[in-house]
């Protein structure tokens, strides 16, 4: 399992490992180099407080807020803690999220001994960066841009790594660009009050559902984290090249906006009763489709935070890799791909304005012109070959799942038509609608559908089919079951609530972890098939594969209790916010 906690206020994260070091920070942006890269390389760098000696260490959010605290026991009794947050609250009528994160280590019982490092890398040159010192600072300059660390703790003990016995508490301010020019002591403390409250604020405006409450409150504090609010832009992860398996170079950089990723995102936050981040994003999405020449023929799956291309992907030898997988890569050639499902999906992203009256105020011409050009896109590309959601980089072919979010995107742009909107939208949709439905229901074998038309394999992602309300219950019953059969993992009866994405080769031979929202889509489909007892057994057992913070990765092996792939990973929060939601009763069924 991953032993890190994510922290962070939306234009920085960070991660914090078990044992209290900053191993993973980027800045100044969450798909900048990193400065502190340990999680990749044992000389990637890093920010850590320890004691010396034998210890036991616990580590826990503070509740319902993104404040990470870390409990310190030494052999000889001492105690003390380590609190972690980046500053996120409402100051002088706008949002207060600085590029800094502040660390503050408090001595509970005894006496013990600690030692601090921080040690910055110049990205992925991975040079390491040497302290210049000031009256009460270090200052890194990186090359890029410069850190300041202001603290109260010597600086001769932190420049020089000395250990020395905690008997005060200590301050951190780390800032890129900006020096902490306030009093430490009283900065940190009023900085955490503000950023405590902020997080339960925001936690009680949260709808939950009946079961799965924490869960659901976690998911939804990790995925806030996962909206760059500068942009609008919503991260599919925090983090590069943590391996899908280990050893087989399936190591992808996710710190960009994936256009799909994002519609469940904000299907997510719908569901929270959250709606800001939907308007943020509609924002970014609408820069891309009007200022882009490339959007006039074709979305990119995958955008950078500042809407470009994360282009050309790039290998960095240099760096040893999690584990020692490698490689570690920056960028994603995914941006390059066709990957025909984003227009269904993005016309997803934009129905709640024009079928909900709450967003009246986002109906503009601008909106609508946008849903007009995706329906268009949507009506030119079914049935033709792509990359699909799972990003194949040779063998483009026909898939259903692109099929099916075509349909969902033209059932949509129709109901919003009948609306009473779309008025220049001169397409006939039913007929549009049925070319998909059989585009579909082309690749239907033996009563269940398949990866495509000339693909007999099952495919995960044909989960969606009752959850999207296709309107043949007979083949979304059968497609659920037989994946829930074909697809789970090791084909072991035990593991059953794990599936794999697919099982077919692809370019780098056959998967060899579960994906984790697929477990999550199958509780949901169960559920909307009225198997609440199935949906219910796979919450339980998948929620195992957290990890002691509530956080969830990209894949599991269920067997090794072994978290894969980046983490944590938007996606996987999602799915486990969507499902908790789906398998829940009523709050009329149970206050």
């Amino acid at each position: 399992m991953y032993d890190y906690g994510l922290i962070g206020n939306c234009q920085t994260a960070a991660l914090v490992s078990r044992s209290g070091s900053i191993d993973w920070l980027c800045f100044p942006r969450p798909d900048s180099p990193p400065v502190f890269g340990r999680l990749l390389d044992e000389e990637g760098g890093c920010f850590s407080i320890e004691a010396l000696g034998k210890s036991t260490v616990e580590q826990s959010y503070i509740s319902n807020t993104n404040i990470l605290l870390t409990r310190y026991r030494t052999e000889n009794g001492a105690e003390f803690t380590i609190t972690d947050f980046c500053p996120r609250f409402v100051q002088f009528g706008r949002m207060f999220r600085p590029l800094a994160l502040f660390r503050i280590v408090e001595p509970v019982g005894g006496s013990a001994t600690v030692r601090v490092r921080c040690k910055p890398v110049s990205g992925w040159e991975k040079e390491p960066v040497p302290p210049i010192r000031g009256s009460s600072h270090l200052r890194f300059e990186t090359g890029r841009g410069y850190m300041r660390l202001a603290t109260n703790m010597p600086l001769t003990y932190l420049s020089e790594e000395v250990s020395f016995v905690l008997k005060e508490t200590l301050f951190f301010g780390l800032s890129w660009g900006y020096g902490i020019e306030d009093d430490i002591v009283r900065l940190s403390r009023q900085f955490l009050d503000q950023t405590a409250a902020y997080w339960r604020k925001w936690v009680q405006h949260c709808s939950i559902p009946v079961l799965y409450q924490k869960e659901t409150i976690r998911s939804a504090l990790a995925l806030k984290l996962h909206c760059y609010e500068d942009t609008g832009a919503i991260l599919a992860a925090l983090t590069t090249s943590l391996p899908e398996n280990p050893g087989e170079g399936r190591n992808w950089d996710y710190r960009f906006c994936w256009l799909r990723d994002a519609y469940f995102v904000l299907s997510a936050f719908h569901k929270l009763g959250h709606f800001e981040e939907m308007e943020e994003f509609l924002k970014f999405l609408l820069d891309i489709a009007s200022h882009h020449e490339y959007s006039r023929e074709k979305l990119r799956p995958v955008y950078s935070l500042d809407q470009s291309a994360p282009l050309p992907e790039r290998e960095h030898p240099q760096w040893a890799g999690y584990g020692g997988s490698k490689p570690v890569r920056s960028n994603n050639q995914a941006a390059e791909h066709v990957q025909n499902d984003v227009y269904g999906e993005t016309i997803l992203t934009l129905t709640p304005i024009f079928l909900d009256e709450r967003f009246q105020h986002l109906r503009t011409r601008n909106h609508e012109d946008l849903l007009i050009h995706l329906t268009h896109l949507c009506v030119r590309n079914i049935g033709r070959p792509d990359a699909g959601l799972w990003e194949l980089r040779n063998g483009w072919r026909e898939h259903s799942f692109s099929n099916l979010m075509i349909w969902a995107g033209l059932e949509r742009a129709s109901r919003i038509k009948e609306s009473g909107f779309l008025r220049e939208l001169n397409i006939d949709l039913a007929e549009c609608q049925a070319k998909a439905r059989q585009a579909i229901e082309s690749a239907v074998k033996d009563g269940s559908l398949r990866n495509g038309a000339t693909d007999a394999s099952f495919d995960s992602a044909s989960l969606l089919l009752p959850l999207l309300r296709y309107p043949d219950r007979s083949l979304c019953q059968a497609t659920v079951n037989a994946i829930a059969r074909e697809l789970r993992y090791e084909n072991n009866a035990s593991q059953a609530s794990f599936l794999y994405r697919y099982v077919r080769k692809d370019d780098f031979g056959r998967p060899s972890s579960s994906f984790l929202i697929c477990s999550f889509w199958l509780a949901q489909a169960f559920a909307r098939l009225g198997q609440m007892t199935e949906a219910r057994k796979v919450m339980e057992d998948v929620l195992q594969s957290a990890n002691h913070l509530g956080l969830l990765s990209e894949h599991y092996r269920p067997e090794e209790r072994r978290q894969c792939g980046n983490f944590p990973q938007a996606y996987s929060h999602v799915g486990l916010i969507n499902a908790a939601f789906e398998t829940s009763p009523s709050w009329d069924q149970v206050m």
